[in-house]
């Protein structure tokens, strides 16, 4: 059999580690303070939220920016995506011919899916108008 030893007990004079309890409750206590603080700060940020807006204009056109800033990250990540998508089923045609209308189908599918994501937001671009 195995025998295993345990590392010596510190004297009591002598500093050791910090044991777990100490740990946790100064880990506790700063956790409660930012929790204490989020709190704070949304019950005073609730008027904001309850007041009319001031200009419908404004407000049009912060939407409309919005929703073409998203429309341009939208196309961006989706064109990253069909290029990695369509790097990886080349790699993977070239790997193993045998199973290239598998991978096809496979690849045609995901970009599909890919583009559905450009498209949406497309409409999203369009209703914000």
């Amino acid at each position: 059999m195995f025998r295993f030893e345990r590392e010596p007990a510190v004297p009591q004079g002598r500093p050791g580690t910090t044991s777990s309890k100490q740990f946790l409750t100064r880990r506790n206590t700063r956790v409660t303070k930012k929790l204490f603080f989020l709190a704070i700060f949304l019950m005073l940020a609730t008027p904001i939220f309850a007041q009319t807006p001031a200009g419908a204009a404004e407000a049009d056109n912060w939407r409309r920016a919005i929703a073409y800033l998203a429309m341009g990250i939208a196309s961006g990540l989706c064109g990253l995506g069909q290029g990695k998508a369509v790097a990886s089923a080349a790699e993977a045609m070239a790997r193993n011919p045998g199973a290239q209308a598998a991978i096809r189908g496979a690849l045609i599918l995901g970009l599909v899916l890919i583009e559905s994501l450009a498209l949406y937001t497309l409409v999203i671009t369009f209703i914000a108008r």
